[in-house]
């Protein structure tokens, strides 16, 4: 499990490591059942305390991303698929909110970022017989 945290960004190490997990499973790179990291040996990877990873854990499982067992572990949750769904659409949210915020502090207009977006679109995906290609470079 691929988690980076920094400590100079503003969000706090715990919030870090529950935003990427949440984008882990959103974007299929966890599955249901998958098994995370002990607290302990994902504390010692990321050089934090153990009850930032516990809080982590904690706030994961009472949004239902995943379950843990005492002395089992934690995995991930088994989800329907508009659980999923929701899952998915609650981390682009995250993502919008921020993209909002900073263009807000950028001082550019909502139109315009929405031009950007588009345009953006347009320049990294290609279709190509129905199917979505990325455009390297």
């Amino acid at each position: 499990m691929r988690i980076h945290i920094s400590s100079t960004d503003g969000v706090p190490i715990y919030m870090q490591i529950v935003q990427q997990v949440r984008r882990l499973v959103a974007g299929g790179e966890l599955n249901p059942g998958d098994e995370l990291p002990s607290i302990r040996a994902l504390a010692d990877q990321l050089l934090v305390n153990p009850n930032t990873v516990a809080r982590a854990y904690r706030d994961l499982e009472v949004a239902g991303v995943v379950t843990s067992s005492r002395g089992l572990g934690t995995y991930v949750a088994e989800t329907d698929s508009q659980m999923a769904h929701d899952e998915k659409r609650a981390v682009l949210i995250e993502r919008v909110d921020a993209l909002l915020i900073e263009s807000r502090q950028l001082q550019i207009p909502l139109d315009e970022v929405f031009e950007i977006l588009k345009t953006r679109d347009t320049e990294i995906f290609a279709s190509k017989n129905g199917e979505t290609e990325v455009k390297n470079g």
